[in-house]
């Protein structure tokens, strides 16, 4: 894809500097803080699970429908994410869609109580928000891709990736703590809130009219590609590492779905008398650290000269490998203390692959992938649908947590020896000789 011409301004300019500028500080806390709120609003469903399925008095399959619909719509909008990203800036495309997503959680409550089609309408709402959601992840990759050093770049998607875990978090601890004292509206309306919020104080504060504006020749353009920067997508998936990068997103971004969906009613429904505070908190709160070490580890192991395909690997061997193993002993233990440790381990070692598959899509394709991640990631969304349902499923037919946690190892598995064998550091978006890395 041609770099921009002078007459357009490059979305976020200090993101290209070393990020220890106070200016590009500034946006990476902003961009963590939104990946945060995302998912702030993603777990406001799988947090109030045993309330809503009381209250609509509805049974684990209903329930799957419900939480499988987010992943239906989040497939939809991935690759149209990346591209309108790739073309006007992801600052514009991620505003927007925060704004959208933060008023759908909003007003979800209030529209709750005025339809009695419960279940038909919060499958709806959960398939519009995973509609609104879809773009971010592939415009935060289309925007650190052209942005970031690659000598830099594991560290900074992870620190903006632990957002994920701090919104789980949040979402954990507060949002047990409201469903408790004042019932699970009050969770939807804490993370619409504040998703409002941010957008009010990135947009007042952090980014002049010029930069919100949309292009007019993009309006009048739509959504075509422009002959000159037409993606080689011939090219691209005849690479074998192009297969082997979106196999194992797909695989990673199902598995973790299906745990963010149904960890906090394994808990509930195993250990009835824990403090939901703590199985919704703790996990999460050991993945934020694990996740800055290995964007860390990852560019100091780079730094001084192992191959970026190596250290990928590495990675995604302790991201996607060793965590299932911590997968299978959770479904194994009936001591709440050894569930929490497994829970905590499973959790905080997937971060492992924002170090690995998430940064190797910028290796492969840095000038289209926002396009490329959002291939990937839609295939972990349409795997995720199947994976999120099909635990329901089986928890409902044999009545045993164990089989959710066996179907989280062998999709990863699958996922992790595909990356082994034919993953890949190259460069294959240009015709240019190839770099080894």
């Amino acid at each position: 894809m041609d770099p921009p011409g002078p007459a357009s301004p490059l979305p976020f300019p200090h993101l290209a500097v070393h990020p220890c500028r106070p200016e590009s500080r500034v946006w990476t806390l902003m961009l963590l803080l939104g990946t945060c709120l995302l998912y702030c609003a993603r777990v406001t469903v799988p947090i109030c699970a045993v309330a809503l399925s009381s209250r609509f008095d509805w049974d684990k399959k209903q329930f799957g429908v419900v939480l499988s619909s987010f992943f239906w719509g989040y497939c939809l909008t991935q690759i149209v994410g990346g591209h309108i990203s790739d073309q006007i800036g992801g600052e514009k495309v991620l505003l927007l869609s925060a704004s959208a997503w933060g008023l759908l959680t909003v007003l979800t409550p209030l529209l709750t109580h005025i339809t009695s089609a419960h279940l038909v309408f919060m499958t709806s709402s959960r398939f519009l928000m995973g509609l609104l959601q879809g773009v971010y992840f592939p415009s935060l990759a289309s925007l650190l891709s052209q942005r970031v050093r690659e000598s830099e770049r594991a560290f900074t998607y992870s620190t903006v990736g632990t957002g994920s875990q701090f919104g789980t978090l949040l979402i954990g601890g507060a949002g047990s703590l409201l469903l408790d004292w004042y019932g699970w509206e009050s969770v939807f309306y804490f993370s619409g809130l504040l998703t409002l919020l941010w957008v009010y104080c990135t947009c007042k504060y952090l980014l002049s009219e010029k930069e919100l504006t949309i292009p007019m020749n993009y309006l009048t353009r739509g959504l075509s590609i422009p002959k000159q920067t037409k993606v080689p997508w011939k090219q691209l998936f005849r690479k074998a590492p192009i297969w082997a990068v979106i196999i194992a997103q797909l695989s990673t971004a199902s598995t973790f779905f299906t745990l963010l969906s149904w960890l906090p009613t394994f808990f509930k429904e195993t250990f009835p008398e824990s403090k939901g505070w703590v199985f919704n908190v703790v996990p999460w709160l050991v993945a934020i650290p694990t996740s800055l070490f290995s964007g860390f580890l990852s560019d100091h192991l780079i730094s001084q000269g192992y191959r970026t395909i190596t250290i990928r690997k590495f990675m995604q061997v302790i991201g996607s490998g060793l965590s299932s193993i911590f997968a299978l002993c959770l479904g194994q233990t009936s001591s709440f203390c050894k569930a929490i440790v497994f829970a905590s381990a499973s959790v905080g070692l997937q971060t492992f692959n924002h170090s690995g598959i998430s940064v190797n899509v910028q290796d492969l394709a840095p000038s289209c992938a926002g396009l490329l991640f959002g291939v990937a990631n839609t295939g972990g969304a349409l795997l995720g649908v199947i994976c999120v349902y099909l635990a329901g499923y089986l928890i409902e037919t044999t009545g045993s947590w164990i089989s959710v946690f066996n179907l989280v190892a062998a999709v990863n598995s699958i996922g992790l020896c595909t990356f082994l064998l034919f993953g890949e550091a190259q460069r294959v978006d240009t015709d240019s000789v190839y770099v080894d890395l």
